[in-house]
């Protein structure tokens, strides 16, 4: 398994890290996020108490938690407890500290903001925008995002009708239509653009979003005409409609003498974009 190591900084401290590929999950030390959130002396120890405690309870952190090799600060390797973030944000639930505090605030609106989701879907489209504009994506750009996540919708709404299960199901007809209109895989893709856990159309260009819709709205409509019964049918519609995309792509690179797929992710596109404002104005 191929992992990359990194330490991420938690409120100007250290917590070890590692990526794993194969999953596409940070996985954090719990023993470096304990010693930050309670300042204990033995983090070890208070770690070991909140497990037996945890798993009285019979929460599933602790049956699930996984040990990967770290660096330790005498520079040797140890079999370190480790939680990937959905099992951190639980951890952090159970502990009580002050630190923890403002975690619990956010896991908590981030709940009550969902369940008003459910009520009113129009709500997702709101908060999208608004987190969007913070970023500092322009509008146009925006608008041809918001309308990939609704082209998206259709097209998983037409998988779910034709028994494709989510997940691993979703995830192989995804790479067909992306192979099939990019040439990549979606994990080739994000490779290219140097992105681990980010969304990979929060990354593409307008055009690459557009070519991407055209691919997906294509096997919507492919979908719908031919009713697949089997996965192996989907599969085959999926590259297909990946396809129809693939060829307006080439076309449109024979035109422009050159590639429409960018290898920029959006915090190079977002310089790229006010270096070009800055040049304009001055």
């Amino acid at each position: 398994m191929k992992k990359e190591n990194a330490i991420k900084l938690f409120q100007d401290q250290r917590v070890r890290v590692q990526w794993d590929d194969e999953q596409e999950k940070w996985f954090f030390s719990i023993v470096d996020i304990i010693r930050i959130l309670t300042k204990s002396p033995n983090p070890r120890k208070y770690w070991s108490v909140l497990k037996a405690r945890l798993k009285k309870e019979g929460s599933e952190l602790t049956t699930n938690c996984s040990q990967l090799k770290m660096q330790s600060s005498d520079g040797k390797y140890y079999k370190t407890d480790v939680a990937d973030t959905e099992q951190l944000l639980r951890l952090i639930q159970s502990i009580p500290s002050p630190k923890a505090e403002p975690f619990k605030v956010w896991l908590a609106k981030v709940g009550y903001e969902r369940i008003e989701e459910t009520e009113d879907p129009e709500k997702t489209f709101d908060r999208a925008i608004e987190t969007y504009l913070k970023k500092g994506f322009s509008k146009n750009w925006i608008n041809q995002r918001i309308k990939s996540i609704e082209v998206r919708k259709e097209l998983t709404d037409e998988w779910e009708t034709r028994g494709v299960k989510k997940g691993l199901e979703y995830a192989i007809l995804t790479d067909e239509i992306t192979m099939a209109w990019a040439g990549f895989t979606t994990k080739q893709y994000k490779i290219l653009k140097e992105l681990k856990k980010e969304n990979l159309r929060d990354n593409m260009t307008n055009l690459e979003l557009v070519l991407n819709m055209l691919a997906e709205t294509s096997t919507t409509e492919l979908s719908k005409k031919q009713k697949p019964k089997t996965f192996i049918d989907s599969k085959n519609i999926a590259r297909k409609g990946g396809s129809v995309a693939g060829v307006a792509r080439k076309d449109l690179e024979k035109k422009l003498g050159g590639s429409v797929i960018s290898p920029l992710n959006a915090k190079e596109l977002g310089k790229r974009d006010n270096d070009e404002i800055k040049s304009i104005e001055e």
